[in-house]
């Protein structure tokens, strides 16, 4: 008559073990954004969803979304480049303001930052994006097809 409540307590300690293992610093205790586009937040400005739209082989549209940590300062974005001696021609385009603690789309309204090279949908773009403050963040960016999703018709090139 015993045996019922001894079965049930060396299956809680069984079950127990494993899920009392997960430890510290695991991938579920990061911060994970899920999103089409690469995420950096390296720097005072966070670019969130960066993406290239792209229409047509070696050209294409700068897209993404920019935060400004900073409650305090106003933050400007003012270019896009090829980084890691990668040729990535910037079409002139008026900087954006970020004002202190907001967040900035440049899909709405749209900022038209058109982008040349050599590079098509499919692609990993390495930019580097300048600030007003001096900083400079650079990462890989994924280019995709102007015809698909969220993306569809924003390539302005």
């Amino acid at each position: 008559m015993r045996l019922r409540p001894i079965a049930t307590a060396a299956a809680v300690l069984a079950l127990a073990a494993p899920l009392a293992s997960c430890g510290f610093d695991y991938a579920t205790e990061r911060d994970y954004t899920p999103a089409g586009g690469a995420n950096n937040r390296e720097g005072e400005v966070d670019i969130l969803s960066a993406v290239v739209v792209s229409a047509e082989e070696g050209s294409g549209t700068f897209v993404a979304s920019l935060s400004n940590n900073s409650t305090d300062d106003e933050q400007t974005f003012t270019g896009v480049s090829g980084a890691e001696g990668v040729a990535i021609e910037t079409a002139e385009f008026e900087p954006v303001a970020i004002g202190p603690g907001n967040l900035v789309n440049l899909a709405d309204p749209a900022a038209d930052i058109v982008l040349t090279g050599d590079f098509g949908p499919g692609d990993f773009i390495p930019l580097s994006f300048d600030f007003g403050n001096g900083e400079r963040i650079s990462f890989n960016v994924p280019v995709v097809r102007n015809d698909f999703g969220y993306w569809e018709g924003m390539d302005a090139s």
